[in-house]
């Protein structure tokens, strides 16, 4: 059975949950005792998860008024552990704070707090629920995400959940942005030349009872298991 590798965070349930229901086993990896490369030996996958903000330092710009820290540690490990995955080509999905890690790790830069730097922004902190459907993405034809979301796609759309103020500015090189948001904002990105890189901005582990992003976690295990 493929071992995904899944970086802590406050909510980890859905993320094991969703993994198991697409056949994988689940490898919680703790920086308190795990080595950023050391503990990619032990894996088939890594799965970087939601969290507080990405200290905008690590891409060379001062913190908006509304940063938010994470954990302590946090982003020099994940950017640590994100780097390598990507040096080994290892099958890798990033959700919320995770897609911002990678653009991060690869280069990119975000937006740091799109309330107040996206002109006619919409709405994408939507709380209510876990699950609940905030907006609408569009979804760039013949990518990956397309690929993946073939039986869930309403023509180039996909209706997604929304917890969060960052968002990726600036691609990283090498990859490209596949899913934007009503009000133009990065909702997905992914790396072509690699077998599984992808990144969404939304929270797919939110709908394992229901199955609406199954495929995502299906696709990541099947690479995993290659």
């Amino acid at each position: 059975m493929a071992q995904i590798g899944v970086t802590l965070c406050s909510r980890m349930a859905d993320y094991e949950a969703s993994l198991t229901r697409a056949g994988g086993q689940v490898h919680l990896i703790d920086p308190a005792v795990d080595r950023a490369e050391g503990v990619l030996d032990s894996i088939d996958a890594l799965v970087l998860t939601g969290g507080a903000d990405v200290d905008p330092r690590t891409y060379g710009e001062a913190p908006h008024d509304t940063f938010c820290p994470a954990e302590a540690g946090r982003d020099a490990f994940e950017l640590a552990l994100t780097r390598a995955a990507l040096e080994r080509g290892m099958p890798l999905l990033a959700i919320c704070r995770g897609i911002q890690i990678l653009n991060v790790a690869a280069g990119g830069t975000l937006v740091q707090d799109i309330a107040s730097q996206v002109p006619g922004a919409v709405d994408h902190r939507v709380d209510t629920a876990p699950s609940a459907i905030a907006h609408e993405v569009w979804v760039t034809a013949g990518s990956a995400l397309a690929t993946l979301m073939a039986e869930r796609l309403e023509g180039d759309a996909l209706l997604v959940n929304s917890r969060h103020h960052q968002a990726v500015g600036t691609v990283a090189p090498g990859f490209t942005a596949t899913a934007t948001a009503p009000d133009g904002v990065i909702e997905a990105i992914e790396r072509a030349d690699l077998a599984f890189c992808v990144g969404v901005q939304w929270h797919p582990e939110n709908f394992w009872r229901t199955g609406e992003f199954r495929s995502l976690f299906e696709g990541l295990v099947a690479k995993a298991g290659r």
